[in-house]
């Protein structure tokens, strides 16, 4: 375990990273946190979070804030590209970390990455060591940022699909009425509780015997109409209709079970074992879905 009061750096302080920095705050952590906004207002804690501007994209910022970086700091390099496509993956994912560290040099780095790698399509038990050979081009990216972190003796931590407070695909198109079971709804989906998620850095992060890469995904794959059927039992309504598939998703069409079992004997657990056991949390606060 790291000392207490050791550094954590969190790029990327979005639904992923705030959870990350509070729970470390929470634990005795100081916490930087850094991204293109202020955040500061978000923590209730102050004397150990600071919040510094800087656009992992632009060389100049990147350098200008090294001197702020505490020695023996450890990263947790959790970004997002928004909504753009193959050129703001390279440049955050990808060239944005191998900048940070060969700027900032942090004593560990962990970098979160997604399970989108995985493009098996015909339900395979999906573990690390597993074939990671994805469609799309911004997949590969990914692979390529893993590839620069784990270089660095660093971790990778490949997440599923990050639900949690105002935040669900599934639940958003149930209660608008958009969602539709594609060719029948069996194709598998695979996701993880946002606090789950900062909880599983938080572990990875600070054991001093992890290593390479882990997924992080909940205890229970589902059908796309396993999730939508449990949704509709809670609230009562119908299933949603049938529709196609949808192909041209951003990350790729796959439909895989992905393995937690690396993870776990390190000795994390999900909270959530399904997206079924938060269902009652996310309907509580459905109106922010919509926000």
């Amino acid at each position: 375990m790291l000392e207490k009061k050791t550094p954590i750096i969190i790029v990327g302080c979005g639904f992923l990273g705030k959870a990350a920095a509070g729970l470390f705050l929470s634990q005795g952590y100081s916490v930087i946190g850094m991204g293109r906004s202020p955040l500061i207002e978000d923590f209730s804690t102050t004397d150990s979070f600071s919040f510094l501007n800087c656009d992992v994209t632009n060389a100049v910022q990147v350098q200008a804030v090294a001197n702020k970086i505490p020695s023996q700091a450890s990263l947790i390099y959790s970004v997002s590209s928004g909504k753009g496509g193959e050129d703001a993956y390279a440049a955050i994912y990808r060239d944005g970390l191998e900048r940070v560290i060969a700027s900032w040099r942090p004593r560990r780095v962990l970098f979160v990455s997604s399970t989108s790698v995985y493009s098996q399509t015909q339900g395979e038990l999906v573990t690390e060591s597993s074939a990671a050979e994805p469609e799309r081009q911004t997949g590969r990216i990914l692979l390529e940022a893993e590839k620069i972190a784990l270089a660095s003796n660093g971790l990778v931590a490949r997440l599923s699909g990050i639900y949690g407070p105002g935040r669900s695909v599934l639940l958003r198109k149930f209660l608008e009425g958009s969602a539709v079971l594609e060719n029948g709804g069996m194709r598998l989906i695979n996701q993880i509780h946002r606090d789950d998620g900062a909880s599983a850095l938080f572990h990875l992060i600070t054991k001093k015997d992890t290593s390479g890469i882990y997924n992080v995904s909940d205890d229970s794959p589902a059908t796309q109409h396993d999730v939508y059927a449990w949704i509709a039992a809670v609230l009562d309504q119908p299933l949603p209709p049938l529709g196609p598939a949808d192909y041209h998703r951003k990350r790729g069409w796959t439909s895989k079970r992905i393995s937690n079992q690396k993870l776990r004997a390190t000795g994390w657990s999900p909270r959530f074992v399904s997206y079924r056991e938060a269902l009652p949390e996310l309907l509580k606060n459905r109106s922010s879905l919509f926000v």
